[in-house]
């Protein structure tokens, strides 16, 4: 028989000193009675230099500037429309930050002044979709990939009156590209279709070409630190990596899903994310493929791209689902989700080079423009103004993992069919879960593995 028996431990109530501070706590809420008293010590902090409340007092400005960061969170700036087919690709500027180019469906190609937010020039640059468009790193040219089997490289500045607007240099390949990338040093660019080519400016056939027994390859990407470097997703689920100097690939990984793109992380040489259609991303480090770093949850359909910041802390998501959602690089979930009644599935993202703005282009034919930080006050700061926001920042930190807090600052709405997806994948993987525990508990001992979320996506390691 058990006995339950009221215990009270004695330094909650009984004061060290009589200078300390007893707070009077009573249990009805109302007038109450004497013996409905519940008496609690106050926390003291007895550092001199300090008043005896200073956290508590820190706690409430803590509460009130989460609250407020909560209402001011107006993330949306601008909407760039003007293409007449949904917008395909995206490149930016690599010297100038006010400029955008992006490419539609119809094979249009549009530079973008962002600081007017408005169109500065259009050309029609392919028959068919615009697959992929890089700037070339000193920013004088651009060149183009289309479904009509040409390379294109195009002068950055606009023709000048009563010229023609004709391409640099034209080449045409056997097969279709799907994606283009340019190295970040010297005149060298990497395509993607049916094989990885690598291709000089100065020649119209490739000077190396890499093949692994794939039908076709969806997204290149150059190293942006170890530039000789460079990444593709394969039709066949797998992610090649090769390096320039070599004559074959180097190695590949095979996913349970085919992953649409990937993206290096500018600060970090090794580390590349993936943009999957199993709803995930994930974070490898190439030298050990047989396992993610780490696996970002949160999206409810097929993520289509994917973008660092240039500090190389957080990237940006572009979904099927029409949001787009911002990850720090070690977070399993997101901090922050972007979406409007008006936005359609997202195809394209780009994080802007001086890490405060997010572009996105979706297939309703618009571009939009948001703040990376949401409740960030654009635009010249006072003094007063700016330390006041680093100490609110500070309060913030420290108080995050703090209950209410916590609850205030996650909080984000969501439309309604994305909140009952998630609902509905989070019972589908509790069944799941269930189940494996189910059958591992009336199975033999160490017949049924615990394989960890991370392993769980990984088919194989080639190399």
């Amino acid at each position: 028989m058990k006995v339950k028996v009221l215990s009270r431990n004695p330094d909650d109530y009984v004061r060290e000193t009589k200078n300390d501070i007893q707070r009077v706590v009573g249990s009805v809420g109302e007038e109450v009675l004497s013996e409905e008293l519940e008496f609690f010590k106050v926390p003291r902090n007895y550092d001199p230099a300090l008043h005896p409340f200073e956290v508590s007092r820190e706690y409430t400005r803590a509460l009130n500037a989460t609250k407020l960061e909560r209402v001011f969170a107006k993330p949306f700036l601008a909407s760039l429309d003007g293409h007449r087919d949904g917008v395909n690709c995206m490149a930016k500027h690599t010297t100038s930050l006010s400029t955008l180019l992006s490419g539609s469906c119809d094979g249009e190609v549009k530079v973008w002044n962002l600081t007017k937010h408005e169109c500065v020039r259009t050309l029609q640059a392919h028959e068919g979709f615009v697959r992929g468009m890089v700037v070339r790193y000193c920013g004088t040219s651009f060149f183009t990939v289309g479904d009509d089997k040409t390379i294109k490289q195009w002068k950055m500045e606009a023709p000048g009156y009563g010229e023609e607007e004709e391409p640099l240099n034209t080449i045409l390949g056997k097969t279709v590209f799907t994606g283009l990338d340019h190295h970040q040093k010297e005149a060298v660019f990497a395509t993607c279709g049916q094989q990885v080519d690598i291709w000089d400016e100065q020649r119209s056939s490739p000077i190396r070409s890499f093949t692994w027994g794939v039908d076709s390859f969806s997204a290149v990407r150059f190293n942006p630190v170890e530039t000789d470097l460079l990444a593709s997703c394969a039709s066949d689920r797998s992610i090649v990596l090769y390096d320039m100097r070599e004559s074959a690939p180097l190695k590949k990984v095979i996913m349970t899903m085919r992953s649409n793109t990937l993206c290096w992380n500018p600060m970090e040489a090794y580390y590349f994310t993936c943009s999957n259609e199993d709803y995930n991303l994930y974070t490898y480090d190439m030298r050990y493929l047989n396992r993610p770093i780490t696996v970002h949850m949160d999206h409810v359909s097929a993520v289509l791209d994917l973008d660092y910041s240039p500090t190389g802390k957080e990237f940006v998501s572009a979904s099927f689902d029409k949001t787009i959602r911002i990850f720090p690089k070690h977070a399993g979930h997101s901090r922050e989700v972007y979406h409007t009644k008006r936005m359609q599935h997202v195809i394209c993202v780009k994080w802007s080079s001086d890490s405060k703005y997010i572009l996105s282009g979706s297939d309703e034919m618009n571009i939009r423009l948001w703040k990376a930080n949401a409740a960030e006050k654009l635009g010249v700061l006072a003094p007063r103004e700016r330390q006041a926001s680093q100490y609110n920042q500070r309060l913030k930190e420290k108080f995050q993992h703090h209950p209410q807090i916590r609850r205030i600052a996650h909080h984000r709405h969501l439309p309604k069919n994305i909140y009952h997806q998630r609902k509905e994948l989070r019972i589908m993987k509790e069944a799941r879960q269930r189940k494996e525990r189910n059958v591992r508990k009336h199975s033999k001992p160490g017949s049924v593995p615990v394989v960890s979320e991370k392993e769980k996506h990984v088919v194989t390691v080639v190399k």
